[in-house]
């Protein structure tokens, strides 16, 4: 029998993560835990209960004193739930991505899943996407793989998915908010998103999702195979 490995996948904001960590998990056997839609389901909530102003200020303190009512489930067929809510399109909106990132920058939030997600994997065969899943969530993975692809085709990725769920914008506003969540991501103080040392860097910017799903299992093949 091959040996079950934990997998981590990081890199920015739509270069095709979850597709892959999705993938990846569904040929492999292995559970698929979204990490990003964990901070979003954050974020949902604190829209919902008006904790975050119209300037976008996070209201730290009455976010860290309601973290205990906040319960996110994800089930096999990869819906989220936030309460018994279920919110797996609610967090895909473009309300929700202007904000997720300032809110997954809160230390208490931060804490929060990353010992929820760290429970989660603890007996391996598991896939995991995110920005700091490498480096701070499972820094002994066996697989990292760190993703990127061009700015112009994030924007393309990101557009056509909302454009899929009836959400019309303009390339110009995914962009600007593609490279802003870039920003806020890398330079957070709380687990920032970084690269790790023993990384695996795939660019996605010319590969289909059919080679980068290949380009992984080769790599995992390596690592479970006596």
């Amino acid at each position: 029998m091959q040996k079950k490995i934990t997998i981590a996948i990081d890199g920015y904001a739509a270069c095709g993560k979850s597709t892959l960590a999705k993938a990846l998990a569904k040929t492999l056997n292995y559970t698929f835990i979204d990490s990003g839609a964990m901070y979003r389901a954050v974020a949902f909530y604190c829209l919902e209960n008006q904790l975050i102003n119209s300037e976008g200020v996070i209201q730290i303190q009455q976010l860290e004193q309601l973290l205990h009512n906040i319960k996110i489930e994800m089930t096999p067929d990869q819906k989220i739930y936030l309460n018994e809510l279920d919110i797996t399109d609610a967090i895909r909106t473009p309300r929700v991505a202007a904000v997720v990132s300032q809110v997954a920058a809160v230390k208490a939030v931060r804490n929060k899943l990353v010992e929820l997600q760290q429970q989660m994997g603890i007996n391996g065969g598991i896939v995991m996407d995110g920005r700091d899943i490498g480096t701070v969530v499972f820094p002994a993975a066996e697989l990292k793989i760190f993703v990127t692809a061009s700015a112009e085709v994030r924007t393309q990725r990101r557009l056509a998915e909302l454009e899929a769920k009836g959400e019309h914008t303009d390339a110009q506003s995914v962009q600007q908010n593609l490279l802003q969540r870039d920003h806020l991501d890398s330079t957070r103080k709380e687990s920032p998103l970084a690269q790790a040392s023993d990384a695996i860097v795939l660019d996605t910017t010319e590969l289909s999702r059919d080679a980068q799903l290949a380009w992984a299992l080769a790599r995992v093949a390596l690592l479970v195979t006596d």
